[in-house]
C-alpha cells in the first residue's frame, strides 16, 4: 500500500503555519489559564493562597471553601431557582425568536420593513431601568418568577441571526410547493421549517440560557423575597456576608486572619460553583451551536 504523500510547504507557508500555531497556543493558554487558576485556588490551602504560591497546580489541598458554600441551605434553593429561570427563559425566548425570525424572513410579509424598524428601535435605544421597572410593577409581576424571566425575553440580535438563518436555509420553492399542497403558514412552519432549525435552535437556547443563568440584576430589582433569589444573587449575598469586619470579631487577630483567608478562597469557590453547569451543558449543543452561529451570522 503506497504511503500517503505528505504535503510540502514552501518557506513562507511553513513560517505562516508555525506563527498560526503559536498564536493559537497563546490564545488557548490565555483562555484556559484563568479557569485552571481559579479551580486550583479554590482547593488550595489558605496559607498557600495568601503567600501567592498558587500559580497552576493546587498547593495543600483544602476544601473548606466548598464546605462553607455548599453548607448554605440557601444555595440549593438558589440553584433550583436558577434552573427554573433558565429553562423558562430559554424556552420562551427561543420560541418567540424562532417565530419572529421566520416571519421577518418572508419577503411577502406586509409592512416587513416597518416591523424590522419597530424591533430595531428598542435594540439600539434602550428605554432604561426606571420605565422598565414601572412596567413590571404596573403588570403586577413584582416578587414573582416572571419578573426575572419576562424582561428581555426576546433578544433582537438573536432574532436577526434567526431571520438570516431562515432566509438562507428555507428556499422559496419549498414554501411554494407546500402552499400548492394546501399547507397553511403555521403548518409549514411547524412541520417543515422547524425540523430544519436544529442549528439555530441550539444557538438561541445557548444564548438565552447563558444570559438567564448569569443574570442577577433583574432579581435584584424586582425581588424582595429571598426564597425566589437565583443562584447568582445567593452567591453574591454569601460573599457579602463573609466579608471581614474587624469590629464584629472583637479585635481577635487570629480570627481576623482566618476569616480573611476564608474570604479569599470563597471567591474562587463561588466562581467554580457558578460556572460548572454551563460548562457541562455546552458540549451537548456545541455541534449545532457552531453551525447555527456561522450560518446565521452570514448575510
Amino acid at each position: 500500500m503506497a504511503r500517503a504523500r505528505r504535503m510540502r510547504y514552501s518557506g513562507g507557508d511553513a513560517a505562516f503555519m508555525v506563527t498560526t500555531y503559536i498564536l493559537l497556543a497563546v490564545f488557548t493558554l490565555s483562555v484556559l489559564y484563568p479557569l485552571i487558576f481559579v479551580l486550583s485556588a479554590s482547593v488550595s490551602s489558605a496559607d498557600a493562597l495568601t503567600r501567592g504560591d498558587v500559580w497552576f497546580w493546587p498547593v495543600g489541598i483544602n476544601v473548606d471553601a466548598y464546605a462553607e458554600v455548599l453548607g448554605s441551605p440557601r444555595l440549593v434553593r438558589g440553584f433550583l431557582n436558577s434552573v427554573l429561570y433558565t429553562v423558562l427563559g430559554s424556552a420562551i425566548g427561543t420560541f418567540l425568536t424562532l417565530l419572529a425570525g421566520y416571519v421577518l424572513s418572508r419577503d411577502d410579509l406586509p409592512f416587513r420593513r416597518s416591523l424590522m424598524f419597530f424591533f430595531l428601535i428598542p435594540f439600539l435605544f434602550s428605554a432604561g431601568i426606571i420605565p422598565t421597572y414601572m412596567i413590571v410593577n404596573a403588570l403586577g409581576l413584582m416578587d414573582s418568577i416572571w419578573a426575572v424571566v419576562l424582561p428581555g425575553v426576546l433578544n433582537v440580535f438573536n432574532m436577526i441571526i434567526t431571520m438570516t438563518f431562515y432566509r438562507m436555509n428555507i428556499p422559496k420553492e419549498m414554501l411554494e410547493a407546500a402552499q400548492v399542497d394546501g399547507a397553511t403558514d403555521f403548518r409549514f412552519f411547524f412541520r417543515m421549517a422547524l425540523p430544519l432549525s436544529k442549528p439555530i435552535i441550539a444557538v438561541n437556547v445557548l444564548f438565552y440560557a447563558i444570559t438567564q443563568w448569569n443574570g442577577w440584576f433583574n432579581a435584584l430589582l424586582y425581588l424582595s423575597d429571598d426564597t425566589l433569589f437565583p443562584l447568582q444573587l445567593v452567591l453574591r449575598d454569601i460573599l457579602t456576608q463573609s466579608q471581614v469586619d474587624p469590629s464584629m470579631i472583637g479585635g481577635d487577630v487570629s480570627e481576623l486572619i482566618r476569616r480573611k483567608e476564608l474570604f479569599d478562597k470563597l471567591k474562587y469557590a463561588l466562581i467554580v460553583v457558578a460556572m460548572i453547569p454551563p460548562m457541562i451543558a455546552y458540549p451537548f449543543v456545541q455541534k449545532h451551536f457552531t453551525k447555527g452561529a456561522l450560518i446565521g451570522s452570514l448575510k
